[in-house]
């Protein structure tokens, strides 16, 4: 009689996984089909879940072990069917894991904390009975050295697990760390004896002898900036108290954000806005700032605005950094729950060089289908009525020597909670983008595909959504295929023509901004040479300048509707010059001081016009309506004349700063 064949290592694993499959399944069917069972009913429940717990985990390392060298025979794609079966296991696990969550609660004779442990560690195997005690020896040994291996943290916020395997906590609670993951979630005891995965980023060093509070607090030397770059840059520490206090404004905000991550609404990587609330501070990284013509060391003369006698202009100004960036899109960017509104969708950008920021911060607004609401877009070129608020061609200049000098990005979300009413701004991620190599050379003019980073520029290893990486394995596919879900941005850079390099030459040395709008901007160049460097009788006067233009343009800067309506006028006016007059400089100049006179300067004083709120879209539109009413009657009467005299029109009261111009107060002065 023939000996019967063996069966193959791998398909003998696949049958008793099927066996244990169809034990958990019934287990289940059980549970749902009793209703509520008696005390003994439950705890018998229970013990099963643990007994099938044990077969599986008996089941994983058998699976750990096998490889295609064990099979007597070539199987076909092996890789992936192991990979099939630890997931199936896993899935069991967690099944498991539920239902003696569930019975733990309604059964007061089980610990509620055994079944809620998050890694079903020995312990609550050796419950069971299953165990003798060389075996429970061993354990006390193992969680001996675990002990020893282990380091405290004390938590910075509360933490609600989000899943099967992660761990609740509370603020302050102090937490015996086991292992250190490096996708940032680290595996973590509590007082109680509870495990379970936590992210790093909610841990804070325990110092004994300070205690918590010390170390919440924290200091300016721990505060890191940014993570790898694209080109790998080096992260740097933050010395500056400036850095410290934002880092202090949005560890206040901190509370909030965890209750949207607990609840659900938003992924763990996301964090309150850094670039927002530097906007929000004052007007030092606004536009309108940077726009200002900037004094020399001695704050005798201008530095970045000089007279060119041959021209009869201002003189161009070459810098280190000038090129045009265009943002092309945002993919797989993670969705916020239901629970808040989103307003608006944008990324905001300034120039960085891993310790502070050196420039205006720059937003531009995405736009994004119904269809893939994970990816973001914007347009690549605005014309006509578009506003220049979508605008993804941007120019950059700055001047500055720094060898690490870059680009910081951070995408954000402005939100309302339904069920509170309050709004705010989240950050989505970000990522820093080196301008130049380890040898001080420019990084080539191309498209680049940045991954993001989570958390705040000064945090260290964090991701957006931390669910994609953990969800990975080893193998190289699905290594490929995570890498493919995981949050980016895709910008391109662009060198200069001839045109745009003599165009964005005349600009300020440091100034990021929309194409679309370069042309308003060197007018504005332009006229604060002619007053300041040509007409003035005696340059060291430092009286008032009445120059209505120059009091009021840098506040376009801070309504973009204003100065799309601006645009659209001078548009307008320009197509019914003559070619030789478009080649009028003078000419050209005077005209679009009349047209601001028409447009700009009324509007920006209208009491119609409701002011101006970021993210509001009724807001919004009844500025855009008023701003439409009043550009259709002066194209109707040929200027903005009737309009202002008509006993319909409201303004506000007149105020001196409409008309004069202090540039001592306005100039920007550098540190000598």
């Amino acid at each position: 009689m023939l000996a019967r064949r063996q069966r193959d290592p791998l398909q003998s694993l696949q049958r008793r996984n099927q066996e244990l499959k169809q034990q958990v399944d019934d287990l289940l069917s059980e549970s749902r089909l009793k209703g509520a069972l008696e005390a003994s009913r439950r705890r018998d429940i229970y013990q099963r879940c643990i007994q099938l717990k044990q077969a599986i985990d008996e089941n994983k390392n058998t699976l750990q072990k096998l490889s295609k060298a064990d099979e007597p025979a070539p199987v076909g794609s092996y890789n992936q069917k192991k990979e099939e079966e630890h997931n199936l296991l896993d899935k069991l696990t967690h099944q498991l894991q539920e239902l003696a969550v569930s019975i733990s609660r309604e059964n007061s004779m089980i610990p509620e904390g055994l079944a809620e442990s998050a890694c079903w560690e020995t312990e609550s195997l050796k419950d069971s009975g299953g165990e003798d005690d060389d075996s429970s020896a061993e354990e006390d040994e193992e969680e001996e050295d675990e002990e020893a291996a282990s380091g405290e943290y004390v938590a910075i916020g509360d933490f609600t697990a989000q899943q099967v395997g992660d761990l609740t906590f509370k603020k302050g609670e102090i937490l015996l760390i086991i292992e250190k993951n490096p996708d940032g979630w680290w595996m973590a005891k509590n007082a109680k004896g509870n495990k379970g995965l936590i992210p790093r980023t909610y841990l804070e060093p325990y110092n004994k002898e300070e205690g918590p509070e010390s170390s919440e607090e924290g200091s300016e030397e721990d505060v890191e900036v940014g993570d790898e770059t694209a080109e790998g840059a080096e992260v740097k520490q933050r010395t500056d108290s400036h850095w410290s206090a934002v880092r202090k404004t949005i560890s206040e905000q901190i509370n909030t954000v965890d209750v949207l991550t607990t609840m659900g609404a938003i992924p763990a990587g996301f964090r309150p806005s850094t670039l927002f609330h530097l906007l929000e501070e004052g007007n030092q990284f606004r536009a309108s700032y940077f726009l200002q013509p900037e004094l020399t060391t001695s704050q005798l003369a201008f530095k970045d605005l000089m007279w060119d006698a041959k021209t009869g202009s201002i003189r161009s100004r070459p810098s280190r950094v000038s090129l045009i960036l265009t943002l092309w899109s945002c993919k797989m960017i993670p969705l916020p729950g239901v629970s808040i509104q989103v307003l608006s969708r944008h990324v905001r950008f300034c120039l960085f060089d891993g310790n502070k920021v050196l420039s205006n911060i720059h937003t531009v607004r995405a736009t994004w289908q119904p269809k893939k609401p994970k990816t973001w877009t914007f347009s690549p070129q605005v014309t006509g009525i578009l506003p220049c608020l979508l605008d993804g061609d941007c120019f950059i200049r700055s001047n500055s020597s720094s060898p690490d000098l870059g680009i910081l990005f951070e995408l954000g979300i402005s939100y309302i909670r339904n069920s509170t009413g309050e709004r705010g701004e989240l950050s989505c991620g970000w990522v820093f983008l080196k301008l130049f190599d380890a040898s001080g050379i420019p990084i080539p003019a191309k498209t680049y595909e940045l991954f993001l980073n989570g958390g705040t520029p000064y945090e260290k290893g964090v991701e957006v959504d931390p669910s994609v990486s953990r969800r990975a394995h080893g193998s190289v596919f699905h290594q490929m295929m995570t890498a493919r879900r995981q949050p980016q941005l895709l910008v391109k850079l662009r060198s200069l023509n001839r045109r745009s390099r003599n165009m964005l030459s005349l600009l300020p040395e440091t100034l990021i901004g929309s194409m679309c709008s370069v042309h308003l901007l060197i007018f504005y160049r332009q006229i604060l040479g002619d007053v300041l460097l040509k007409d003035r009788t005696r340059m060291h006067s430092a009286d008032l300048i009445s120059n209505p233009v120059l009091a009021t343009f840098p506040k376009l800067l801070e309504q973009p509707d204003l100065m799309d309506a601006l645009r659209s006028s001078w548009a307008e006016k320009e197509s019914t010059l003559k070619r030789s007059e478009k080649r009028d400089k003078e000419l050209q100049k005077a005209v679009f001081l009349l047209v601001y006179h028409d447009c700009a300067l009324p509007l920006l004083h209208c009491a119609l016009l409701p002011p101006f709120r970021w993210a509001e879209e009724e807001t919004e539109a009844a500025r855009w309506k008023v701003i439409a009413d009043f550009l259709k009657q002066s194209q109707e009467n040929e200027g903005a004349l009737q309009a202002l005299l008509s006993p319909a029109g409201l303004h506000e009261p007149f105020d001196i700063s409409e008309q004069t111009y202090d540039f001592l107060g306005e100039i920007r002065k550098i540190a000598a």
